[in-house]
């Protein structure tokens, strides 16, 4: 079993990286929006601790599964323990279903002009429905980002297998490509 965990800051191009590397390696993609949405759906708003059931639930059960793997796409606060927390508790989660996993981290930066453009793409709008009211996620991308800081200082990931990288001026399939070479996925 192989989890690949993609993060970075709002709309870096996660999920469409994502999907773009579950196309070439046999790996389920899982970004965030896949428990957000419905939440949101159902309960009128956004609830986080409903999400985070729904997130385990699956990641618990995927891991005992015959699947190769699962990309996980997500912002990662990474002045904020919880998330750093987090983060051990979903590998936990998998070890307890298969022993054998193996984790893989890539960050994905870009500047925030490209992000603003990104907001708005058909491919995130289709997939992402709480974003289609630009301007309100365009606002909300910008309080997450003085909120909290999403891109990694040099030396401050310790995982084994992370890479990051910036994919500003790179194709999605580009930047999937990159990720299953490093990896050997």
């Amino acid at each position: 079993m192989k989890l690949v965990n993609i993060f970075g800051n709002a709309a870096v191009g996660k999920m469409t990286v994502g999907q773009e590397l579950a196309k070439i390696t046999g790996l389920r993609l899982f970004h965030n929006h896949m428990t957000i949405e419905p939440v949101i759906e159902i309960f009128g708003y956004f609830d986080g601790e409903v999400t985070r059931k729904l997130r385990e639930v699956y990641f618990s059960e995927f891991a005992k599964s015959d699947n190769y793997g699962m990309i996980f796409t997500f912002m990662f606060a990474l002045d904020d323990q919880s998330d750093w927390d987090y983060g051990k508790h979903v590998e936990e989660l998998f070890l307890e279903g298969n022993p054998d996993t193996e984790f893989y981290w890539v960050e994905l930066v870009a500047p925030l002009d490209e992000r603003l453009k990104r907001n708005g793409t058909e491919n995130r709008l289709q997939n992402k429905p709480s974003k289609r009211d630009i301007e309100r996620s365009n606002a909300r991308l910008l309080r997450d980002d003085e909120k909290h800081r999403f891109e990694s200082f040099e030396g401050e990931i310790p995982f084994k297998d992370y890479m990051k990288i910036d994919n500003t001026n790179l194709a999605p399939d580009v930047v999937a490509r990159m990720i299953k070479e490093k990896f050997n996925l």
